[in-house]
C-alpha cells in the first residue's frame, strides 16, 4: 500500500496550491478519503474529508470556503485545492484513507 502526497511548496499569503495524493495497493473507489494537516504547536488536524463514490464532501471550518477536496477514482488520486492561503495553513499535509497515511508534504505560506 501505498499514499504519495505531491503539490506542496512556498506560497505567500493569499495565493494557492494543490495538492495531490497518488494511491496504490487498496481499493481506492470504495474508500473514504481525508486530508490532515500537523504542526508542532496543534498537532494533526483534519483538514476535509471526501466519500467514495458519490463525492459528498466535509470542511473543518478553517478551511471551509477556501480549500477543495476532489477525487479521480480513474487515476486512484486525490487532491486538496486551497486558495487564499493563510500562515496559520503551514503544515505538513497528509493523505489518508482505512488505516493507511502518507508520507506528508511541506506547505509554507509566507511572505
Amino acid at each position: 500500500v501505498q499514499l504519495v502526497e505531491s503539490g506542496g511548496g512556498l506560497v505567500q499569503p493569499g495565493g494557492s496550491l494543490g495538492l495531490s495524493c497518488t494511491a496504490s495497493g487498496f481499493d481506492f473507489s470504495t474508500t473514504y478519503m481525508r486530508w490532515y494537516r500537523q504542526t508542532p504547536e496543534k498537532g494533526r488536524e483534519w483538514v476535509a474529508t471526501i466519500s467514495d463514490v458519490d463525492n459528498l464532501t466535509r470542511y473543518a471550518d478553517s478551511v471551509k470556503g477556501r480549500f477543495t477536496i476532489s477525487r479521480d477514482n480513474a487515476k486512484n488520486t486525490l487532491y486538496l485545492q486551497m486558495n487564499n492561503l493563510k500562515p496559520e495553513d503551514t503544515g505538513r499535509y497528509i493523505c489518508t484513507g482505512l488505516t493507511y497515511w502518507g508520507q506528508r508534504t511541506q506547505v509554507t505560506v509566507s511572505s
